[in-house]
């Protein structure tokens, strides 16, 4: 044809999205906070996955963790205080399609939202369900936490907090139909990385407990950890997470641990003397809610109307 360009195509390139492309606001949390390394890791992860940022979305409680959504460029929800949850199962149900991360607090997600918490792992569906857990309110300015240790000083208990501290990890394998349950300190960026990325591969909920650091709050907390290693155990298994050696000779202390063995697990995580980090259990065979509350999505809404009618009619005297 006269007048059209020789190299006019109607090929459509595959796109390839980088760091940037997951890039939202610019992040505000303070300087040294644990946050910024998660958020790190959810870029690469989604930036190495291929996720595209449209089909992606970040949802969140209230807290400092629950910034998240406005520091990813995806689609995100930033809920009320203790129901992110509730907010990705809905999300989840009705767009199943959808990548779904969550990223919630010790407070947000182990105190006000402790049933929603419950709950969300018993449907188990598929989502990546970050804790992010600095042992202290942070966002209202140190307030005793579930998570807080017993003794630690803060607005809501000077002289040190009076009650042992929650653990979340043997409430969570004590939970009906829980699937995939991990461990991380946010100041080992390569094993947070892999335990992120097999959470979210993983089939189902992804709970993974980020241990991190609050330096303007709970710093002693973290710094305990930190400089002495020998309070943390690593674990390893041919089923569990890949670990580079170089990663492995940061922790003295390891074993090796079947991720299958839910009663092993349940050892690991009331052991109060060590840390454990890694993947404590994983079963990919868990039901996933959304496989059954997500039916019937693609009916039209007159097909919709005709149901509830039906339903309506069996009530008529």
């Amino acid at each position: 044809m006269f007048g059209m360009k020789a190299d006019w195509s109607l090929e459509v390139f595959e796109r390839y999205f980088t760091i940037g492309d997951y890039a939202g606001g610019e992040a505000r949390w303070c300087p040294g906070c644990g946050d910024h390394g998660i958020l790190t890791a959810v870029q690469k992860i989604l930036r190495d996955e291929q996720v595209p940022p449209e089909r992606t979305v970040a949802v969140s409680g209230i807290g400092c963790s629950s910034r998240m959504p406005h520091y990813l460029g995806t689609f995100g929800f930033h809920g009320l205080h203790g129901r992110a949850l509730p907010i990705a199962c809905g999300i989840k149900s009705r767009r199943p399609e959808l990548d779904v991360w969550v990223a919630t607090g010790d407070g947000d997600c182990f105190s006000i939202g402790t049933a929603h918490w419950i709950h969300a792992i018993r449907y188990n569906m598929d989502m990546t369900l970050m804790v992010f857990d600095n042992g202290v309110y942070g966002l209202t300015k140190a307030q005793t936490s579930p998570t807080s240790p017993l003794g630690f000083k803060t607005n809501t208990h000077p002289g040190g907090a009076i009650l042992p501290p929650h653990n979340p990890l043997t409430v969570t394998l004590g939970i009906t139909n829980a699937s995939f349950v991990a461990q991380v300190v946010d100041w080992s960026p390569p094993l947070m990385y892999e335990v992120l990325k097999a959470a979210h591969r993983h089939r189902g909920t992804g709970f993974v407990r980020i241990i991190q650091r609050c330096p303007v709050y709970a710093d002693s907390l973290s710094k305990a950890m930190q400089s002495d290693p020998s309070k943390v155990l690593l674990l390893h298994h041919e089923k569990g997470i890949p670990i580079d050696p170089a990663v492995k000779r940061q922790f003295p202390n390891q074993i090796e641990h079947d991720p299958s063995n839910l009663s092993a697990a349940r050892d690991v995580a009331q052991n109060d003397t060590l840390i454990p980090v890694g993947l404590l259990y994983q079963n990919p065979d868990a039901i996933c809610y959304e496989t059954l509350s997500s039916q019937g999505i693609e009916f039209t809404t007159k097909r919709r109307l005709a149901g509830l009618n039906a339903a309506l009619d069996r009530f008529t005297i």
